[in-house]
């Protein structure tokens, strides 16, 4: 009993410490590329906070705007996701084949959430639809 205690609360300070490195800074120290974006998707105006995160071995950004909108960005300023809660986020950043596809079958849906990374695109949608498609925008997984 005493061990899985001693578990429990490791877990939980490792988990307060890797929120600590989280710090918040001013959109102007945000990488160009990524100040860039935000200003041709957004209104600067409505950043609420920006964070930097430096647990991990090049920092990640996040960006909170108004209307429950997120955008994470890599260390160098590249999109790497974008929520958001109330409004669809706009049509411009996801990639032509994906808002294709899309289109054709979820033709009343909304983009709710769009990640990439170096092997996959996925794309959340308004209709609750998970859809996964590789660097050549195949398709390679549906979650409903």
């Amino acid at each position: 009993m005493k061990k899985y205690f001693v578990m429990i609360v490791s877990a939980l300070l490792l988990s307060l410490s890797a929120n600590a490195d989280e710090r918040p800074i001013t959109f102007d120290r945000l990488p160009v590329q990524a100040r860039t974006f935000i200003n041709n998707h957004y209104l600067a105006s409505e950043v609420t906070h920006v964070l930097r995160d430096e647990s991990v071995i090049r920092p990640e950004y996040t960006v909170y705007i108004a209307h429950g909108v997120s955008v994470e960005f890599d260390y160098n300023g590249s999109l790497e996701k974008i929520s958001s809660k109330e409004t669809p986020i706009p049509s411009d950043v996801i990639p032509t084949q994906i808002k294709d596809y899309v289109a054709r079958h979820y033709p009343d849906a909304a983009f709710v959430e769009y990640e990439v990374d170096h092997k996959h695109y996925e794309v959340k949608l308004s209709n609750r639809v998970e859809l996964n498609f590789n660097r050549k925008f195949n398709l390679i997984e549906v979650d409903y």
